[in-house]
């Protein structure tokens, strides 16, 4: 009975939270071009962003993780309509996002590099699940501007 009330109330905030719709490319490049980020990369580091735009399952967190799975790797995580930032060391790694399911993408950093990468939320069986997707600096320049800070544990990786 638990567990049906959890899905009730989970697939209500589904219904609840709508997506809005985003401007023109040409649009986010004009108001992203004079924004200037929070955060920039450390001496001899790249910094990631992680935007979650969307309001879909916004109660809901997404837990991003760097290079592995283990507690230690946390970096913070989002809810809907928010961001995090955290600093990589230079050369690859594996960006990782917690929901109902685990989602990844690989990046390859350089000292000084700005990288931006989306969470995108869909309906879960019982949770949100999620994906991750790889943004032009424009487009997360765009979110970080229009976006709450999320919840950061840790800024260095």
């Amino acid at each position: 009975m638990k567990t049906l009330a959890i899905l009730v109330v989970t697939f209500s905030i589904f219904l609840s939270t709508g997506c809005s719709t985003l401007p023109s490319p040409e649009e986010m490049k004009v108001e992203a071009a004079s924004f200037e980020l929070p955060k920039l990369p450390e001496m001899g580091k790249a910094i990631v962003y992680v935007v979650r735009p969307a309001s879909l399952g916004a109660l809901i967190r997404f837990n991003v993780f760097v290079d592995d799975k283990l507690p230690e790797s946390e970096m913070g995580y989002t809810r809907g309509s928010q961001y995090i930032y955290f600093n990589l060391e230079p050369g690859s790694h594996q960006i990782l996002s917690k929901a109902e399911n685990w989602a990844e993408t690989n990046v390859e950093t350089s000292a000084g590099d700005v990288v931006f990468i989306q969470q995108e939320p869909s309906m879960g069986i019982f949770l949100a699940r999620n994906s991750l997707l790889r943004l032009q600096g424009y487009e997360g320049r765009y979110h970080v501007k229009h976006l709450g800070l999320g919840t950061i544990k840790k800024v260095d990786k």
